[in-house]
């Protein structure tokens, strides 16, 4: 009879966590759905602004930008943002980018850099690591404002431009579809080549230079002096937002299988306890054929 009792207590147990398990899924796919949609209608922004920057180098001829290239002399410093989450139950998510992470400051070797963290679990694995953090942002949230992007991408193109780093990095979860979702490095600054994208590789245009005339006013210096930042505050935007969905995605796939698991534990669980309410009722019957013969 204990035994009944201990294997009804964990069915009762195994069914609580299936509800929250599932509770947690139906919230991680309504928040996907949401910061999906914000990605998405950001994304072609985004690739407008890169589009138009390399359509105007291209045009323009020879022009410079300090957000073009490494600053002179060189600093010898790197910085590298790493975007994790604040809460944990989304699978492997945090464990990828911060593999990804640590990939990156391995190659570095001995040259020296400065670490930001955004998240929670990314700050408590680099202490944990001994990894020194320079800067933890907690100000970011599920729903990234542009605002506090903008203010961050600000501070990184100033300490740019000053000559304190030689490049500024950002790893994050790139979303690419519902099924697939890559950590990787993304070099923010200096940014590549304006013209790279204008032979038609999907990333420009498809124009040549020389095809279209144009006349530029304000000049191309000044348009360009405009373009560049925003194209750096617009691209690490999209990084924060591909990262909230590539987390919601992480924790919907994860508490999926959770309820899953706790589906197939309490069947088992009622299948044993249906055999041990069994076995109890037949050693009961047994126990009173034998009193009844005794008696006989």
């Amino acid at each position: 009879m204990a035994k009944t009792r201990e294997i009804k207590g964990r069915i009762k147990a195994v069914s609580n966590i299936q509800r929250i398990t599932k509770t947690m899924q139906m919230i991680a796919t309504a928040r996907f759905q949401a910061s999906q949609k914000r990605a998405t209608a950001a994304k072609p922004f985004t690739q407008k602004i890169a589009e138009l920057v390399g359509e105007l180098a291209a045009t323009a001829g020879n022009l410079s930008h300090p957000l073009l290239k490494k600053p002179e002399p060189a600093a010898g410093r790197d910085l590298l943002l790493v975007i994790t989450s604040n809460r944990g139950l989304c699978g492997g998510y945090n464990a990828n980018i911060l593999r990804t992470a640590m990939g990156w400051i391995r190659q570095q070797g001995d040259r020296p850099f400065d670490l930001e963290v955004v998240g929670r679990k990314g700050l408590a694995y680099f202490r944990f690591a001994k990894v020194p953090v320079t800067t933890f942002h907690s100000q970011f949230t599920d729903k990234p404002a542009f605002e506090e992007v903008e203010r961050l991408a600000t501070q990184y193109m100033d300490a740019f431009t000053s000559g304190k780093y030689d490049s500024v990095n950002v790893v994050y979860m790139s979303f690419q579809s519902a099924s697939r979702q890559t950590p990787i490095v993304l070099n923010l600054l200096p940014l590549r080549d304006p013209t790279a994208g204008v032979q038609g590789d999907g990333a420009g245009v498809g124009v040549e230079p020389g095809q279209v005339d144009y006349d530029f006013s304000p000049t191309p210096d000044e348009l360009l002096a405009e373009l560049l930042p925003m194209t750096v505050k617009t691209q690490l935007f999209q990084c924060f937002n591909e990262a909230v969905v590539g987390e919601q995605i992480a924790r919907m796939v994860a508490m999926k299988a959770a309820t899953d698991s706790a589906g197939k534990m309490r069947k088992e669980l009622v299948r044993r306890f249906n055999r041990a309410r069994q076995a109890a009722i037949t050693t009961e019957l047994s126990e009173i054929i034998a009193g009844a013969a005794a008696l006989d």
